[in-house]
C-alpha cells in the first residue's frame, strides 16, 4: 500500500492525484515548487517502476510542467529527481523566474521556507484548478 514519506508529507500540501502520482505543492511560497510522487510501494528509482508507469510518470511530469510554465509565467522549468534524502522516489517541477531569490542557483537551501498562507494555497489552486482536466487529474479536499 502506498505511503507518503513522512518527510514530504510534512513539508507539502497535497493538491490532487494524476493516474500516477499524488501531486504536492511544496510548502514554500518563495517558488512554485510542486512534487510529483508515483503511488508506488518501496520505489526510489525510475528504473524501478515497470515500462508502463515510467511512460505515465514523463507523460505526467511533462504535462504539468508544461502547464505550469504557462501558468506561472516560469522563465525555466527545473525538473528532477534527487532523493539524497528523502529516498522516496519524487519528481521535482519547480518553476523559476529571473527575479526569484535564488536564481540562478539551485532552490534547495537558499533561505528559509516562507510557508504558503491560506489565500495563497487557494490561488494555486485556483490556477491549477483552470489547467487540469478533471479527466486526468482529482483535486484532494480542501483543508478546513
Amino acid at each position: 500500500m502506498f505511503a507518503l514519506d513522512p518527510r514530504l508529507e510534512q513539508d507539502t500540501l497535497h493538491m490532487g492525484d494524476f493516474p500516477l502520482c499524488r501531486l504536492l505543492l511544496m510548502n514554500d511560497a518563495s517558488y512554485p515548487w510542486f512534487i510529483l510522487v508515483p503511488r508506488r510501494e518501496e520505489v526510489s528509482e525510475l528504473f524501478q517502476l515497470d515500462a508502463a508507469d515510467q511512460r505515465s510518470l514523463w507523460r505526467e511530469t511533462l504535462l504539468l510542467a508544461e502547464l505550469l510554465k504557462d501558468t506561472f509565467k516560469a522563465d525555466k522549468m527545473n525538473v528532477a529527481t534527487l532523493g539524497n534524502v528523502v529516498s522516496q522516489l519524487h519528481m521535482h517541477v519547480i518553476v523559476r523566474r529571473r527575479n526569484d531569490a535564488a536564481w540562478p542557483a539551485p532552490v534547495w537551501g537558499r533561505q528559509p521556507a516562507q510557508p504558503y498562507t491560506a489565500e495563497q494555497v487557494r490561488e494555486v489552486r485556483a490556477k491549477l484548478r483552470l489547467v487540469l482536466d478533471p479527466e486526468d487529474f482529482r483535486f484532494a479536499p480542501e483543508a478546513a
